[in-house]
């Protein structure tokens, strides 16, 4: 009889560095601008006492950063999003890049801060699919659909993620 002897293998210990201040205040305002203009028709259509002032507090930055927030989708009638489609489509961009980093922590060729000057020239054009789509509906070329601002929204924050992620979320060398 033959006996074999397994060899023993070695045990890694993965050392789990903390997150940077930076990473989790990135990810706080995140979720702020993703649910905040989601949860204000919910919070202004209630009578309660306090969330009502909240959702005027949301509207009024919505109505500071976004073109159209006439044009947001309505939640709870007669109350908007607090911003259009395709603010929310740029919103959608970041959360699908963080997610993504949060999946290879910026190993994959797609991040652009990797890349220098060409990086950023590519993400300055990939953000700027946003203004440019903005001006075509201005100018007449197509009327305001949910569908295209949230798409050309989506690719300037896939442009905007990709090239600010791994800066901000990246741990620190020690």
């Amino acid at each position: 009889m033959v006996r074999t002897v397994a060899r023993p293998t070695p045990t890694v210990d993965v050392v789990k560095q903390p997150r940077p201040w930076r990473s989790i205040i990135a990810d706080v305002i995140l979720v702020g601008l993703v649910s905040g203009p989601l949860a204000a028709p919910f919070l202004a259509s209630t009578g309660l006492p306090i969330l009502p002032q909240i959702a005027r507090i949301i509207y009024f930055m919505g109505d500071h950063v976004c073109p159209q927030p006439e044009m947001g989708l309505a939640f709870m009638p007669p109350y908007l999003m607090a911003v259009c489609m395709r603010c929310f489509g740029t919103l959608m961009g970041l959360v699908t890049m963080r997610y993504l980093f949060s999946v290879n922590q910026g190993q994959e060729p797609y991040w652009l801060n990797r890349y220098g000057l060409p990086g950023l020239i590519l993400t300055i054009g990939l953000c700027l699919v946003y203004p440019f789509e903005l001006y075509a509906q201005s100018w007449g070329w197509w009327e305001y659909n949910n569908l295209i601002v949230t798409l050309f929204g989506l690719v300037s924050g896939l442009g905007l993620g990709a090239y600010i992620m791994p800066p901000l979320h990246r741990a620190p060398r020690t």
